[in-house]
């Protein structure tokens, strides 16, 4: 990780962001996209630069509910090929949630595919515990729109 360097992004990175598109996200960047999650108080996103390319990145939000402490959810983590191996998704995990923490995030979860074992590494090694009961996710599409 020599020379990695790690920060909370914010609209000073989206340049760089739209340089690496998919090379560490699944697709390209799509700049109002980018923008409105930059500005989202509850959205965060942490990069991992090599000089002034970015080379990782974790993004993640921060929720409350009614009956709980606020939570961060990870929701993705990016290393470009390149990198990986090398201890940078487990740093920007871990830098995730420190941040999470500062905002009162008692907890932070990511779920991933079983078949993720790079995924599965860098959240153990980012302290992550595994919950011995399996998750069933669902996922809807072209949810209709009411009003």
């Amino acid at each position: 990780m020599e020379d990695i360097r790690i920060k909370l992004a914010g609209l000073e990175d989206l340049a760089p962001l739209e340089a690496v598109g998919d090379k560490v996200f699944d697709h390209e960047i799509k700049t109002d996209r980018a923008r409105e999650f930059l500005t989202d108080p509850r959205h965060h996103l942490v990069l991992a630069y090599h000089g002034d390319t970015v080379v990782g990145m974790a993004s993640g939000f921060h929720y409350v509910h009614p009956d709980k402490e606020p939570s961060l959810f990870i929701n993705e983590v990016g290393v470009a090929e390149a990198y990986q191996n090398q201890g940078i998704g487990r740093a920007l995990v871990l830098f995730l949630r420190e941040h999470g923490s500062t905002l009162g995030c008692r907890e932070a979860w990511v779920a991933t595919e079983r078949s993720n074992l790079a995924a599965q590494k860098a959240y153990k090694a980012a302290g992550g515990i595994e919950d011995p009961e399996p998750i069933v996710m669902f996922e809807f599409k072209n949810v209709p729109h009411s009003g």
